[in-house]
């Protein structure tokens, strides 16, 4: 019987301008030109760059395309429209986003940042739902593999042992563990994922984006899974 695999971008780049950084020259005049306030804003390295030299995790914060990019690729996979892929994401801040299915991902990369401005502002969207097709949870990951019913994740990571991408999707099946892709451009998990790892795996010898290993595991799913 083919089993659902679940992913999740982990600490992603994805989080609304912190107040630390809400009096800045850069953030304001984003923030202005959009009609909105400073705290109603994505946080966008390519925007914000000089407001971020001094925050925490910089290297690691301020990249909303990568979650546009991967949730475009998931969310329209011949895997997903089947009915065996559930995608969260796990922002770096430490909330999770719950994504429907059917969800449909706005292309234009401008509707996507108003989406996830109204969704983490209002915790849902359409933000009036009683049954939203995205909405946000504060949880630990512990309580997210407990409310999916899974028992680990697997972790996709530069540093861990190479395996071929379907020989890393049968072992989550097996073992009825979820994958786990970093939602961020450079640095490497916290100490608190790598704890909670059940394994490290690589595929290959160089870094990948989210999206291209992101891709790797659903095209291997699909293969597993006779879908192509």
């Amino acid at each position: 019987m083919k089993k659902i695999i679940h992913i999740i971008l982990l600490e992603s780049a994805i989080e609304l301008v912190p107040r630390e950084l809400w009096s800045h020259p850069a953030v304001i005049k984003n923030a202005r030109k959009r009609g909105k306030k400073p705290g109603e804003t994505l946080l966008d390295t390519s925007l914000h760059y000089h407001a971020m030299k001094k925050l925490k995790d910089r290297e690691k914060r301020g990249r909303p395309d990568i979650i546009h990019v991967s949730l475009l690729e998931a969310l329209e996979s011949p895997l997903n429209k089947e009915g065996f892929l559930r995608i969260y994401v796990h922002t770096y801040n430490g909330d999770i986003i719950f994504i429907k299915p059917e969800t449909r991902i706005p292309r234009n990369y401008n509707r996507f940042i108003g989406l996830m401005e109204q969704l983490l502002i209002a915790g849902k969207t359409p933000p009036d739902s009683t049954d939203p097709l995205l909405y946000v949870k504060t949880m630990r990951l512990e309580d997210l593999f407990e409310e999916i019913s899974i028992n680990g994740l697997i972790l996709l990571r530069e540093k861990g042992d190479r395996r071929k991408p379907i020989d890393i999707v049968r072992e989550a099946i097996n073992k009825n563990y979820a994958l786990g892709i970093g939602g961020f451009p450079h640095g490497d998990f916290s100490n608190e994922i790598l704890r909670i790892s059940k394994a490290e795996y690589s595929i290959y010898r160089k870094p990948l984006t989210a999206w291209t290993t992101l891709s790797r595991m659903i095209s291997a799913t699909e293969t597993l899974y006779g879908i192509l």
